[in-house]
């Protein structure tokens, strides 16, 4: 197989088990700090037992260790916020809202590489506000899962921006090790504050540890670390915009399992089909330019 179509065939695999990780944070009934807390814990366990075994280096140098601190926090809120969507509204929500992920990078992009905005992403940015606010519409008390949803995509598009730079200069294990660990850091430090941290806490019942299981270890540990090693090979955007299937992913496999409590009203679908439908032809338009730019360039 060449590799060019292995890389994209595994992000296709790993956009998939993302999409079964909306469904896997429904099936857990902890809330969505706590569930993010153990996910990060148990996955940086398993990265580093990874590591261990591998006999990689874990040293790094300041700054790289500053700039993993601080992704690693942003992923750590992105997570809280992604499942704080989830619980707020449903998977179908949640996940049509993360939609936005590829045009808040098209607003971001210019900005981290030094490039002009481009005309037709502020009209489909327009477009992509039509499709919000007809999900909007379809029901007031899904607003708070929206909003969450918005956040989590914004920080989602941020730290996929970043690891594409830190791919660059240090090994994935390593990164997703220090990032999670930082994140886990940061909620235990939270939890601890607020008093969080009690006999009760600990006690989870067993569904919820075998799914916390599967979370940690298929949908993040592995995951994670194969979708930083592909930053090397894909850029960051085709990332963002290969993510956008991940809604119609997680949307099937959430009404296949869940049924109706995933079922929506029409103008939501009509309004989710205008985000991804701008979505594709974004990346279409942006592919076509790519290929017509000289050589030279």
């Amino acid at each position: 197989m060449e590799p060019k179509l292995k890389n994209y065939l595994h992000l296709h695999l790993i956009v998939f088990i993302w999409g079964f990780t909306a469904v896997l944070g429904k099936l857990i009934s902890l809330d969505a700090l706590d569930l993010v807390w153990y996910r990060m814990l148990l996955a940086s366990i398993l990265v580093l037992a990874f590591i261990i075994f591998k006999k990689y280096r874990l040293r790094v140098t300041t700054k790289m260790m500053v700039s993993l601190v601080f992704t690693g926090i942003v992923i750590a809120l992105h997570w809280v916020t992604f499942f704080g969507a989830i619980k707020a509204s449903n998977v179908s929500v949640a996940l049509a809202t993360m939609s936005t992920g590829a045009f808040f990078a098209a607003i971001i992009e210019p900005f981290w590489y030094g490039r002009k905005v481009i005309g037709y992403e502020i009209v489909f940015g327009v477009i992509v506000m039509l499709g919000l606010y007809l999900i909007f519409q379809v029901d007031t008390s899904n607003m708070l899962g929206i909003g969450l949803a918005l956040i989590s995509s914004l920080l989602s598009t941020i730290f996929s921006m970043l690891n594409g730079k830190l791919i660059q200069k240090e090994r994935p294990s390593v990164i997703s090790f220090y990032e999670l660990t930082s994140g886990t850091l940061l909620l235990t430090l939270y939890l601890a504050f607020t008093g969080k941290f009690d006999a009760n806490y600990f006690q989870i019942s067993l569904d919820d540890f075998f799914f916390l299981f599967l979370l940690a270890s298929i949908c993040t540990a592995y995951a994670f670390i194969a979708s930083v090693k592909l930053l090397k090979f894909i850029s960051p955007y085709t990332v963002m915009l290969t993510v956008n299937l991940e809604p119609i992913y997680g949307i099937l496999l959430a009404f296949a399992i869940f049924g109706e409590s995933e079922k929506m009203q029409p103008m939501f679908y009509v309004g989710g089909l205008i985000i991804i439908g701008t979505v594709v032809a974004n990346g279409i338009l942006k592919n076509r330019r790519r290929i017509g730019k000289p050589a030279v360039e």
